[in-house]
């Protein structure tokens, strides 16, 4: 992919016919040119200076029977942490209560199952119906899901549903083997076909080489519809799991990331997700600059640590971004 190829391609209009030989040229692009031409096409479809602000409560943690190596939820893993039923519905309510009041529009419950049971459908659906009482997007990720069960969520009103890919097809069963990448591909087939909108992305630093990001990313970006959201997260490396020793990714590299991310699903909400705690101020800056245009808000992300509320405040008002409104 030459210079001229890559001044032809639009800013605004998506594409769904992206090569591996394209994105490996978009990798290997020059820093200045990269960011360059990610702010390009931020700044075509979004106002640079907004982010969108969401939440991420954990309504059912720990005692998942997936091999996740990332996870510190996962049943295999012996990592201290006290598995807990789902979550009240009211108690959900109080929390997306709270979130609201702190700037969030999108609220997002997550449940460590490999995938919801059918006794499991009244209980969240019940709460996506009061989180969308109170003005709020809803987003959900309970694990694969079936057809019927995508279809009880959007009949709720759900919003979203986040599934990520994870990593490349080629390096998955490194990360996960007690589910395959097609698992996944089915869940959120069922989730477009339900007509809800689709969250999904990646975790970079788990080993994986930029080849992999590049599969990743052709993945996502030759879905038959692109994510409206694509949440980039930074591994966060937790004590008895498979992968708490992985070594530190460059910053350069994961700002890369996010960047061609950027460029290749131009209209899709890019989400500096998981291990902005472990980020300097500069390296999240870059992210923002590369194209990233949503965070999570609060100091827990499932059972991550994430940035304290006001850090996140202090730092929007340095960088001179506002909370995109709902």
């Amino acid at each position: 992919m030459n210079a001229a190829t890559l001044d032809d391609v639009s800013p605004r209009s998506p594409r769904h016919d992206w090569t591996r030989e394209e994105i490996r040229a978009l990798f290997a692009l020059p820093f200045p040119e990269l960011i360059f031409r990610a702010q390009s096409v931020h700044r075509a479809n979004f106002n640079s200076g907004e982010v969108q602000i969401s939440t991420l409560l954990s309504i059912k943690t720990g005692g998942c029977p997936e091999d996740c190596g990332y996870c510190s939820q996962s049943a295999f893993h012996e990592t201290g942490l006290k598995a807990n039923r789902l979550m009240d519905v009211d108690a959900v309510i109080a929390d997306a209560w709270r979130a609201r009041a702190d700037g969030a529009t999108r609220f997002c419950m997550g449940a460590a199952w490999r995938g919801p049971r059918d006794r499991n459908m009244e209980a969240v659906c019940d709460m996506v119906r009061g989180v969308k009482s109170l003005g709020l997007e809803t987003c959900m990720t309970l694990g694969l899901l079936t057809g019927e069960q995508a279809r009880q969520l959007k009949g709720a009103g759900l919003d979203f549903y986040n599934h990520n890919l994870d990593t490349s097809p080629e390096y998955y069963d490194s990360v996960v083997t007690t589910h395959n990448y097609q698992d996944r591909l089915d869940t959120l087939a069922h989730v477009r076909e339900a007509g809800i909108g689709v969250c999904c992305g990646g975790i970079i630093g788990m080993g994986e080489t930029e080849e992999d990001r590049v599969g990743l990313l052709h993945a996502l970006a030759t879905l038959p519809a692109h994510p409206e959201s694509v949440p980039i997260n930074l591994l966060v490396p937790i004590q008895g799991t498979k992968l708490a020793d992985s070594a530190a990714l460059d910053p350069i590299a994961f700002v890369r990331t996010i960047a061609v991310a950027r460029i290749l699903m131009p209209q899709s909400m890019v989400r500096l997700s998981a291990g902005r705690k472990s980020m300097s101020d500069e390296t999240q800056a870059l992210c923002f600059l590369a194209g990233a245009n949503s965070i999570f808000l609060g100091e827990k992300l499932l059972t991550a640590d994430n940035p304290d509320t006001v850090s996140d405040r202090n730092l929007f008002d340095r960088l001179g971004l506002s909370p995109m409104p709902l």
